[in-house]
């Protein structure tokens, strides 16, 4: 293996032993040393925490059974704070699987009965350290890929973003609940994949779960499993989402489109870390990292009744919100070129390059579908330019128009009769009345183009979709009676509301 240099003496890498016991210690950490290993000594597990706070270690050898800390509790601490020290464990177990479960549930590299043969301990030490070295390139290489922009497939440069992979990287050691905030599009779920690459449980599964796009009947099924029998259908034993994410991470997307019901057991699941199958009795204990994303203000949520509070300070123990795209546009030629060789790899084509009138396009466009939207026309673009470089004819929006800026702002003097860009607001006009004028005067100034108008109301385009449509449902359940006056207030609220203000005629 290759020599550590420390202190200017060369090694082949630092060794803290951890036991109580004086002379085995000892005798151990001479004979290391005289291999060529860097030694120090611990007592039990808190003197080596405080020694590996002061100086870190290639690798640890410890005992499990010490006074004040031991060896499994040295271990859990380690683990909890991101430490990622290869760590040799001393046992007088005479059980290989017992000695295996300490292995996979403290996740120690191996295992070494006592008495220790030195020649086995010398050789797990150099593939140790080697190993331990090989973690700590990989991380600075990703450290390295952070600052030119790129975490795993997340892709900026710009202070959001690089923001938000300092976060990712700080939440990812640990195992506390996230919640991944922000617009659809914005890539939450990379962004929960990279949080679960740069854990320790990468080799784990991570299981991802659409809240939204489950039946209500079935996600409870879904989530915690079902026994043979329990529900029409149920033909067979089916493990729920929890127990195949059993030691890794879960996902749940859209945790706001989760029933409330079934919220409450998700809680409990979380509280006590076990599940119990739907027609089941038993308690199953699970293992999950949970982290949830959501594309509303959890607030917002809550206000609403599609979130409970107490879920949510649950999940909420460390928060992420990802910037939409309009926010950091100076990140779309980054993104846009980081596209063109998955897309030629995909669909065979040669695309060389982005025109800069593109990009210009790309960066006054408001993207309200954010990164997500990108991508779709991009893939478009490549689809059409088959060759060579994407320029302003292979873009477009919709698979209909082409890709447009805002339009500038114009102030001409309305005609009498015409439609203005304005209204007026008078106290007594009912509120529902301004909302709807509101949504009609944004619907006329973007040509009826929903999705700008959602977004220039700072609204989804689901919630503009259900706001017109329950402005349509009311009318058509309006009574055959009412006065041509009462007619127009509905049908044309801008018009009523400019017309309250004037006064009476």
């Amino acid at each position: 293996m290759n020599a550590i240099t420390k202190g200017g003496l060369v090694t082949k890498g630092r060794v803290l032993l951890v036991d109580d016991d004086t002379d085995m210690r000892d005798s151990l950490a001479e004979v290391l040393a005289d291999q060529g290993f860097d030694t120090a000594v611990a007592s039990d597990g808190q003197e080596a925490l405080d020694m590996l706070d002061a100086r870190a270690a290639d690798a640890i050898v410890t005992d499990l059974i010490m006074p004040r800390m031991d060896g499994f509790e040295l271990l859990r601490t380690l683990r909890a704070r991101g430490r990622i020290t290869p760590a040799i464990v001393l046992t007088g177990f005479g059980s290989l699987d017992k000695a295996l479960s300490v292995i996979r549930d403290l996740e120690a590299y191996w295992f070494l009965e006592k008495p220790v043969k030195l020649s086995a301990l010398q050789s797990l030490l150099e593939r140790a350290i080697q190993h331990s070295r090989l973690i700590r390139e990989t991380e600075t290489l990703k450290r390295d890929l952070m600052l030119q922009g790129a975490l795993g497939r997340l892709v900026g440069r710009s202070r959001p973003m690089q923001g938000i992979f300092s976060l990712i990287r700080q939440a990812a050691p640990s195992t506390v609940s996230v919640l991944l905030v922000g617009e659809s599009g914005t890539g939450k779920e990379l962004a929960a994949r990279e949080i679960h690459n740069l854990s320790q449980r990468a080799n784990k599964p991570f299981i991802a779960v659409n809240c939204a796009a489950l039946p209500e009947n079935l996600i409870e099924s879904e989530l915690f499993g079902h026994e043979k029998g329990s529900f029409t259908g149920a033909i067979e034993r089916h493990a729920g989402c929890f127990e195949q994410a059993h030691g890794g991470t879960l996902f749940l997307d859209e945790i706001t489109e989760m029933p409330l019901a079934t919220q409450s057991k998700l809680l409990r699941a979380l509280e006590e870390r076990t599940v119990r199958r739907l027609g089941g009795k038993a308690e199953i204990p699970v293992d999950v990292r949970l982290i949830a994303a959501t594309n509303r203000p959890p607030e917002e949520a809550m206000r609403d009744h599609k979130l409970r509070s107490d879920l949510y300070y649950r999940l909420n123990v460390f928060q992420i919100a990802l910037p939409a795209l309009r926010d950091r546009v100076e990140d779309i030629p980054l993104l846009a070129d980081s596209m063109v060789p998955v897309l030629n790899e995909r669909h065979s084509t040669s695309i060389t390059a982005i025109t800069p009138e593109v990009l210009e396009r790309f960066r006054v466009y408001q993207w309200p579908g954010n990164v997500r939207e990108l991508r779709n026309v991009m893939e478009r673009a490549a689809i059409l330019a088959n060759t060579g470089p994407i320029e302003s004819a292979h873009v477009y929006v919709d698979g209909e128009r082409h890709l447009e800026a805002p339009e500038a702002p114009t102030r001409p003097a309305p005609p009498p009769e015409a439609e203005t860009d304005s209204i007026t607001v008078q106290v007594g006009v009912p509120l529902s009345v301004v909302e709807n004028a509101f949504i009609d005067l944004t619907l006329r100034h973007v040509k009826q183009n929903r999705k700008r108008a959602a977004a220039l109301l700072g609204i989804s385009l689901r919630t503009l979709h259900n706001r017109i449509s329950d402005r349509r449902e009311s009318l058509r359940a309006a009574a055959e009676g009412r006065t041509a006056g009462e007619e127009e207030a509905t049908e044309n609220p801008t018009a009523v509301m400019n017309a309250s203000a004037r006064g009476p005629m």
